[in-house]
């Protein structure tokens, strides 16, 4: 079954979370639907994460949880420091004192880079 906006709560399909490089993203999918997603911008050592977005028909879930605590790991993984810049993956990243060996704080630089970007 694809989650539809009137099954998605009732969605039977397990989350899926997937790395688009090519968008430079993590996606979380129920099914075939995009249900969310979370921007990030690899430099050197870090991955920074700027943006997330849950589509308002699947919020509630849990979804957003699920995306960031796979592409932390991911991120992990990758060996790569985790730069939270927006509310979603700092909320995550207070919740889980575990993984404060692996962020960065925000600082200008990161701020800079990516307002050179937008």
């Amino acid at each position: 079954m694809t989650a539809t906006p009137e099954n998605a709560a009732n969605s039977t399909d397990e989350p899926s979370v997937v790395r688009n490089d090519e968008a430079g993203r993590y996606e979380i999918y129920l099914g075939e639907k995009l249900a969310g997603f979370t921007i990030f911008l690899d430099t050197d050592q870090q991955r920074i994460f700027p943006h997330t977005v849950i589509d308002e028909e699947f919020s509630g879930h849990g979804l957003s949880s699920i995306l960031v605590r796979q592409a932390l790991a991911d991120t992990q993984a990758a060996k790569r420091r985790i730069v939270a810049v927006r509310p979603v993956v700092a909320r995550y990243l207070q919740k889980h004192p575990e993984l404060q060996d692996s962020v960065d704080p925000v600082t200008p630089e990161v701020i800079s880079l990516l307002r050179s970007l937008s």
